[in-house]
């Protein structure tokens, strides 16, 4: 998910999850729309789902609101209602992607699990996400340079609280003898790049199902982090 720093930080803790998961503050002059009901989510949704399509075909530099208007069929002032600009709805159907990636580890302090099957759940978790949300999910790979300072800090806190529980888990199941590596940092990286790259080489309808790609990206995963096979 775009970026996939491992940098070590200090421990969040018993930090709110919500911080870090909260969506970036917009800037001021944002839609109009004030108080979220069922029905202005449901346009919303559907503004994200036709903005989405043109953005994947023919990608933000080329997408004007005018073109998301037709799209939908409705007049600008429907859409400024709910959306500042194209960048603010750019950004906000990339961050969904960006929390559900990013969130793969977050198990109850209580999971009784051995740390290996945290780890790999949490990858195949990873994989799954990244794929699920295609094409919205490869748009930061496609096109970082899109995006506000304030959205790049909160996408990397983001990346630090996914690394932040993976280093920590690589290295007891490691000292469980679950695991074979060397390097903490380059092993994390390395797993979580066999989801990274998929934006170069994805495509739904392939001779692969979404759950096939799934299953085979979590196979190969499990490789990069030395899992020991049980005789």
């Amino acid at each position: 998910m775009g970026i996939t720093s491992a940098t070590r930080q200090k421990p969040s803790g018993s930090a709110d999850q919500s911080s870090v998961t909260a969506q970036p503050h917009l800037p001021q002059g944002t839609g109009r729309q004030r108080a979220a009901t069922q029905g202005t989510d449901l346009q919303r949704e559907r503004i994200l789902q036709a903005a989405a399509q043109l953005f994947a075909a023919q990608g933000y530099a080329n997408t004007t609101m005018a073109q998301i208007v037709r799209e939908l069929g409705m007049t600008k002032p429907f859409v400024y209602y709910y959306f500042r600009d194209k960048q603010e709805i750019f950004e906000t159907l990339s961050w969904r992607p960006a929390v559900d990636c990013f969130t793969a580890l977050d198990f109850a302090a209580t999971d009784p699990r051995r740390a290996s099957e945290k780890v790999l759940e949490g990858l195949e978790r990873l994989i799954r996400a990244t794929i699920s949300h295609h094409p919205v999910a490869f748009f930061p790979y496609r096109e970082p340079q899109v995006y506000r300072p304030e959205y790049i800090a909160a996408q990397k806190k983001l990346a630090h609280h996914f690394y932040e529980r993976l280093c920590p888990l690589l290295e007891e199941a490691r000292a469980d003898g679950d695991l074979d590596f060397t390097e903490t940092k380059i092993t994390a990286l390395a797993a979580c790049s066999l989801p990274g790259f998929l934006y170069s080489w994805y495509r739904p309808g392939g001779r692969l199902s979404p759950d096939e790609v799934v299953a085979e990206l979590t196979r190969l995963a499990s490789r990069v982090i030395g899992l020991r096979t049980k005789n």
